[in-house]
């Protein structure tokens, strides 16, 4: 046990800017995720329709999270070419749906953004192919060199693409969720080495993965194969070098603050939940500076505070029992308890409690809503 003085470190360029970057990431996957919601209803695109998890598919999750978990852990090697194929494609996907917007924002300024193609079933505009260019381009660079600075806006990338495509109806999912993301946390990270002898959390987290353009140019005798890195860590965390001014090169995982995407994406699920709630609220288009409503502060800055504060108490426990901590176990409590502390309070945990018909706010500001 570390000495109480010694969370002077918090102060550290690494811990800080760690700390602002899973806030402002879970801010963001909930804010994008309303927009995203807001823009399948105006388009009335049901082909890109978000999930909302029920109670039965909520309760899945932890269950099919620990035996992802375990085939991790034991198959990782055979299967890890496969995975970082997978991953690529994925963060592909991921980057050109967080940047999309963007893209539509220049178009809207009246930039010529002529069709590509009309023959498929969605118009392919000049702007979306540099895009998607920008994209592969980025996973390329990422396949090639491993940086940890690509590694985690791959990982952001997808975290937010998640929150934005899998959405919870109500407050009583949500909470039946992260109860067993808690249990699910604390089993695998404090009891699983006295199981299967070695702490499955965090040996799958540092795992490193084959990198299959290295296998590729080795076989093929490429020049310029020592540019291309062996190993790559997979977007599946965002990581910080401790040393954060003199560790630009990439190196061992022992030398990197890390944080899991499910620390990010878990708690923005909730964040989104309670943001759609204050915007059917106030009936009015969301804006990150409109702090207080009618009965005070919004509930979505309870639940970004909480967030925080359970994150500087993860961190500084893992810092100060110098042993790896189950992010959840301070994240849940900080981000959910308030919430429902404060509706109960206001009076309207019911209506957080049970949800309404949708998850999102009619556009047209009538009192039915419509389901995403």
């Amino acid at each position: 046990m570390e000495p109480l003085w010694k969370l002077l470190y918090l102060l550290e360029p690494a811990p800080v800017i760690l700390l602002l970057t899973a806030v402002a990431v879970t801010f963001g996957a909930a804010l994008r995720s309303l927009n995203y919601g807001q823009e399948m209803e105006r388009n009335c695109d049901l082909s890109e329709t978000s999930i909302t998890l029920d109670r039965s598919q909520a309760l899945m999750i932890p269950i099919m999270s620990s035996c992802s978990l375990l085939l991790m852990f034991y198959l990782f090697s055979p299967v890890s070419q496969l995975l970082t194929a997978f991953t690529a494609i994925a963060s592909a996907s991921s980057l050109f749906f967080c940047f999309y917007p963007y893209v539509m924002y220049l178009s809207q300024l009246g930039l010529l953004d002529p069709y590509m193609s009309r023959y498929s079933s969605k118009s392919f505009t000049l702007l979306q192919g540099f895009l998607l260019l920008l994209c592969i381009g980025i996973v390329a660079a990422w396949l090639v060199s491993g940086h940890w600075l690509l590694n985690n806006l791959l990982g952001i990338s997808i975290c937010i693409t998640f929150v934005s495509h899998v959405r919870l109806q109500n407050i009583k999912i949500c909470a039946m969720l992260l109860v067993c993301l808690f249990v699910y946390d604390i089993f695998w990270v404090f009891f699983s080495e006295r199981l299967f002898g070695a702490n499955v959390m965090v040996s799958v987290a540092t795992q490193q993965a084959s990198n299959p353009v290295h296998t590729l140019a080795n076989s093929l005798s490429l020049p310029g194969l020592q540019l291309i890195t062996k190993k790559l860590e997979l977007p599946v965390k965002i990581v910080f070098p401790k040393n954060l001014f003199g560790g630009i090169v990439p190196g061992n995982s022992a030398d990197f603050m890390m944080l899991g995407l499910g620390d990010m994406a878990i708690p923005a699920m909730l964040l989104s939940l309670v943001l759609c709630f204050d915007h059917r609220k106030s009936r009015d288009s969301v804006n990150p500076l409109d702090i207080p409503s009618a009965k005070g502060l919004k509930y979505i800055w309870y639940a970004l505070s909480g967030y925080a504060i359970g994150l500087v108490a993860a961190v500084a426990a893992g810092f100060l029992t110098q042993s790896p901590q189950p992010a959840l176990l301070y994240l849940v409590p900080a981000t959910l308890g308030p919430i429902i502390f404060i509706s109960w309070i206001r009076n309207e945990l019911t209506e957080l409690w049970e949800g309404s018909q949708g998850t999102m706010p009619d556009l047209n500001d009538k009192p039915h809503l419509t389901e995403v």
